[in-house]
């Protein structure tokens, strides 16, 4: 008897069923669709914002000390502590080492170039190609660290070139100095020699920067018989964003109890990938670009709390909906809920009835709405960030659970109206 009176309401009913359907699709699919991209927002706004440069600065760590008393420059004008070049493999093989997504190091000089004024020189990697233990091929360097940077002549160091090492680029205003050009050959005499080297290149970066020459990491340690030794490292990590254990780990990782240490030390915080970075590499000291961090951070609980009053509209829309529909459909059916209360029914038969029909047309809507949802979610990881998004197994329990509240909060206005009805009333033509 049951089943033929909820197969009844669906066939005589279709219309308004078939729009509560359609109401309930389209907030399931708006919920899904957001979740599943909030979920997964994370690595793609840190993988967005990791083309604007690094997040973390590794540099000796006496290096970093004496900066901080006596504000001096780099390791050259120190004079004697510096990284390992031989190290900087050792980047991928810490805890956190899928996260770290490029990295670069840098040596800094100062030289004279056809025998002017002295001009500083950077040596860094361009498009260093690494083959690591762990198997792993990375290719890393100033390419990818510095992609913003307008290259206005020419073209980056190819580091596949053989003659990569005797190649420089200028900066703009230096090149517009000097009057240079790509293909031109420049002299360049450093503390431990003179090197013959070509121009490929003219960058713009709209700093500093663009009164100096970049050169490949080997040119600059030639120049200054600095073998395997480097000033700094940038690294462009993926990061969770802080909270309060982070920043108390920030202070004093000793200080931590050992449950609290090891949540910290496995999540991706960035004092925990610079913590386990100073690990790695000998006599280093690695500290967060906060400015950088800090901005991901920011950028990243926005768009989240963004996507959640999105979801939360959505579903209130549709729950005003579907009370607006539900109520619709038991006015039309007043008399026959009127006989069935005649005849001895209970309000709570009644109800049940009326709620498994809305639940099983909640069901249908549901299921479509989820993966039209899900749809959608890829089209805003298509459009937005060039990627596909990761569907999340625990999304379902929630819209599912979302879908529910909202069907049953939805219908309380008409299960109301089903309580207060009168069977004399209506069954008499009354209101």
């Amino acid at each position: 008897m049951l089943f033929k009176m909820i197969r009844g309401v669906l066939f005589h009913q279709r219309g308004k069923m078939l729009l509560i359907a359609l109401t309930i699709a389209l907030g399931a699919s708006l919920a899904t669709g957001m979740l599943n991209v909030m979920l997964d927002v994370g690595d793609k706004v840190n993988q967005e914002l990791k083309t604007y440069g690094a997040n973390i600065v590794v540099k000796p760590k006496d290096s970093s000390l004496l900066k901080d008393i006596y504000d001096v420059g780099d390791g050259e004008a120190l004079g004697a502590s510096y990284l390992k070049e031989d190290e900087l493999g050792k980047l991928k093989t810490i805890f956190w080492a899928f996260n770290i997504v490029d990295f670069t190091p840098f040596l800094d000089a100062q030289v004279t170039a056809d025998g002017g004024d002295a001009v500083k020189i950077t040596g860094s990697w361009f498009n260093h190609h690494l083959s690591l233990p762990t198997g792993e091929e990375l290719d890393a360097g100033m390419t990818n660290m510095r992609s913003w940077w307008d290259i206005t002549e020419g073209s980056w160091i190819d580091e596949t070139d053989e003659e990569a090492s005797k190649q420089i680029m200028a900066g703009t205003l230096l090149a517009q100095q000097e009057n240079w050009h790509p293909g031109d050959t420049v002299t360049l005499t450093g503390s431990a020699g003179e090197q013959q080297v070509k121009v490929v290149g003219i960058y713009d970066a709209g700093s500093d920067e663009d009164m100096q020459l970049l050169g490949s990491l080997d040119l600059v340690q030639e120049l200054t018989d600095r073998e395997n030794k480097v000033d700094s490292i940038e690294v462009s990590a993926i990061t969770t964003p802080d909270n309060e254990l982070a920043r108390r780990a920030a202070r004093n990782p000793a200080a931590l109890s050992s449950r609290d240490y090891e949540t910290w030390y496995c999540t991706a915080y960035v004092s925990a990938i610079c913590y386990q970075i100073q690990e790695a590499i000998t006599n280093s000291s690695a500290n967060a670009v906060r400015q950088v961090a800090e901005s991901e951070g920011a950028i990243l609980d926005k768009t989240q709390l963004l996507m959640i009053l999105i979801t939360a509209m959505s579903l209130i829309g549709s729950a005003l909906g579907i009370s607006n529909l539900v109520t619709a459909s038991v006015m039309e059916r007043s008399q026959e809920i009127g006989l069935l209360k005649a005849i001895g029914a209970r309000d709570r038969s009644i109800t049940g009835v009326i709620m498994i029909e809305i639940l099983i047309t909640a069901l249908i809507g549901g299921v479509s709405g989820y993966f039209l949802g899900f749809g959608f979610a890829q089209l805003i990881g298509r459009s937005v960030f060039g990627a596909a998004v990761e569907m999340k197994v625990m999304v379902i329990p929630i819209v599912a659970g979302l879908i529910t509240l909202v069907t049953l909060a939805g219908s309380l206005p008409a299960i109301r109206m089903v309580l207060r009805l009168r069977p004399a009333l209506v069954l008499h033509g009354g209101h």
